[in-house]
């Protein structure tokens, strides 16, 4: 089963939403987009530091249900390849 993000994921609340994901670690090798529909880059900090510690420990990470802006927000700070967004 997927780790579902919230709604929203901003720098007031990325710091907790990593540690919601790393509380939930067994979820964490898929992330669902389904419900964000409000975020700014810190969720590309938060999702690449989930990343990092995954990919050292369960061997693949994988974003489901990217929205439109995540991609291009991917794409601005040249993270979309590494966090395998498509363009």
């Amino acid at each position: 089963m997927p780790y579902f993000l919230p709604t929203a994921v901003t720098l007031e609340n990325a710091s907790q939403i990593e540690a919601d994901g790393l509380a939930n670690w067994s979820n964490l090798h898929e992330i669902d987009c389904l419900n964000l529909n409000h975020f700014d880059s810190s969720l590309l900090a938060v999702l690449l530091n989930w990343r990092k510690k995954i990919l050292a420990e369960q061997g693949y990470f994988l974003i489901l249900n990217t929205p439109p802006k995540l991609a291009v927000l991917a794409r601005v700070y040249g993270v979309a390849e590494l966090l395998d967004i498509p363009a």
